[in-house]
């Protein structure tokens, strides 16, 4: 019998390495089914695992959010813990708002944009570099609200990885957005915001969202483990790398809500955990969605007395960094970066 030894050569080191990377990530944010088959086990997930990581996860950011609520609003903070998510009108006053929306339209500059079915999303890093042309959306970003709802919501007090985005909606032919089916994006808290900068009507795109769907129910819990025991080998691929999908009948079973659409003019502020089931709803003809969108997730179960990425200068320059990462990754052949690089774009550009 022939042996193929470079064949051999190369999955030997695979084999050796693997096994302690796959164990150190239970003690991380990793939520891939399919990339590391502990966190993929069906026996180990029957046995608790993805519940145990769920539920430990959920508690320490119970209390995180429980110091840093102490600087929140009492009525947003109770709206948060009813809802999942925190909705304020006019967040900027007429004269801001105006400010922004003006310097956004006017700014272009390097983008990222990505296609999933038929929708492009286009991400603009807001960036040191950028805020220095677009001071006013800078001064959102300091803002006092913004941020304590972020770091409430995000349960961590770290900067957010913030972006002007635009969504644009029917602009390719392609099978439906698959971030219309409602989903959770991960097993443990992390915080999305939108400000809105244009208005987003019901038939538009709107963000969806189950209210409580971020606390774990018994019943909740209880499909998580079913889910976490079939996810490695699931046809559905996102569902496999850990944002669990649901359907409408499963959503009824577990007793939540029904989901509501958040079709709100400009100027809304919306600020949302998304471990709870939500989506981008569906698109009735081709659109366009401009918003300042931010996001934040950290690691579940750790947080560090100092990190670097708490302080603005550094925390907002990962998304460049972020990025270049990708850029570098995909030349190599180790990961294909999705996000393709666009000069000289505007946030209000056409497809």
């Amino acid at each position: 019998m022939k042996i193929d030894l470079p064949s051999l050569a190369r999955k030997i080191p695979s084999r050796l390495l693997m096994p302690p990377v796959w164990v150190a990530q239970l003690a991380t944010g990793a939520k891939s089914f399919r990339d590391n088959p502990i966190i993929g086990s069906r026996l180990l997930n029957a046995l608790g695992l993805h519940n145990a990581r769920q539920g430990l996860a959920h508690w320490l950011a119970d209390r995180r959010r429980r110091r840093l609520g102490q600087a929140l609003d009492a009525d947003h903070a109770a709206a948060f813990r009813r809802d999942g998510f925190v909705l304020v009108p006019d967040f900027l006053s007429p004269d801001m708002f105006a400010a922004v929306l003006r310097q956004a339209r006017d700014f272009r500059g390097s983008a990222r944009e990505t296609i999933q079915g038929d929708t492009i999303t286009r991400r603009l890093a807001l960036d040191p570099a950028a805020l220095r042309r677009m001071p006013a959306l800078g001064q959102v970003l300091d803002d006092p609200l913004w941020r304590r709802l972020l770091r409430f919501v995000g349960s961590h007090d770290a900067e957010p990885v913030c972006y002007l985005q635009t969504v644009l909606s029917g602009a390719v032919d392609g099978p439906p957005d698959p971030q219309t089916a409602l989903h959770a994006d991960t097993f443990h808290p992390t915080v999305k915001a939108w400000l809105t900068l244009t208005d987003v009507a019901e038939g538009a795109g709107p963000f969806v969202y189950v209210p409580g769907s971020h606390i774990l129910t018994p019943a909740r819990r209880a499909w998580e483990r079913r889910m976490s025991m079939t996810a490695r080998h699931t046809p559905d691929r996102l569902s496999g790398r850990g944002s669990f999908r649901i359907s409408a009948e499963d959503l009824r079973r577990l007793g939540y809500d029904a989901p509501r659409a958040f079709a709100v003019p400009a100027n809304t502020l919306i600020v949302a955990d998304t471990s709870g089931f939500h989506a981008r709803g569906p698109s009735l003809q081709p659109g366009i969605r401009v918003e300042i969108w931010a996001y934040g997730r950290r690691n579940p179960f750790l947080s560090l007395p100092f990190d670097i990425w708490r302080i603005p200068a550094f925390g907002r320059r990962r998304a460049p960094v972020f990025w270049a990462v990708c850029d570098v990754l995909d030349r190599l052949g180790l990961k294909r970066q999705t996000w393709r690089r666009r000069d000289d774009r505007s946030a209000f550009d056409p497809a």
